[in-house]
């Protein structure tokens, strides 16, 4: 069926009746949200490992910071940020966290569906494979066999090689 609109035909309807929208049309909508996030910038490893030690403070220190700033306006000046200024970013952190956990979750919910489509590409792949193997035993079916030998080959290649057992340590005779 063509459609009349530019518009790509949406993958399919939920169970909800809402339409679920492709990967790329979900990754389109990821790099937009992307860029309303303040301050969003991936660290490298090196560069997340010097942010942690101080990230890592107590709250309770944090607390009293801002009641140490909250009395004295020398420090607030050398830290440059007031009392409620040092609370508001705490209250942020909270918030952002709210965000942080929803999108884990939103990974772990992906990543599971797509460990579902993988099974079920892999069960028919198998199946296949085994109903095949089966078919090419009978002369109107000798057609399959090109099929076959090239899941066969591949199968066999990419069989993973069990470890080897490791050796037996050398025994030695008991002391007398």
């Amino acid at each position: 069926m063509v459609s009349k609109s530019s518009k790509p035909i949406p993958a399919s309807v939920t169970l909800d009746g809402t339409v679920a929208l492709t990967p790329e049309q979900i990754v389109e909508q990821l790099r937009i949200l992307r860029q309303h996030i303040p301050d969003f910038a991936p660290l490298a490893i090196p560069e997340s490992k010097v942010l942690r030690p101080a990230a890592a403070v107590h709250d309770e220190l944090v607390q009293n910071a801002a009641d140490t700033i909250g009395a004295s306006p020398h420090i607030a000046n050398a830290v440059g940020m007031s009392a409620d200024g040092l609370r508001n970013e705490r209250t942020e952190v909270g918030r952002w966290k709210a965000v942080e956990s929803e999108l884990e979750a939103m990974h772990k919910g992906v990543a599971s569906a797509n460990l579902g489509r993988r099974y079920r590409i892999g069960l028919k792949s198998l199946q296949t494979y085994s109903i095949a193997r089966q078919l090419v035993r009978e002369p109107e079916h000798a057609d399959l066999r090109p099929h076959v030998d090239a899941m066969r080959r591949t199968v066999l290649r990419n069989k993973r090689r069990k470890p080897a057992e490791p050796a037996a340590a050398p025994s030695t005779p008991p002391s007398q």
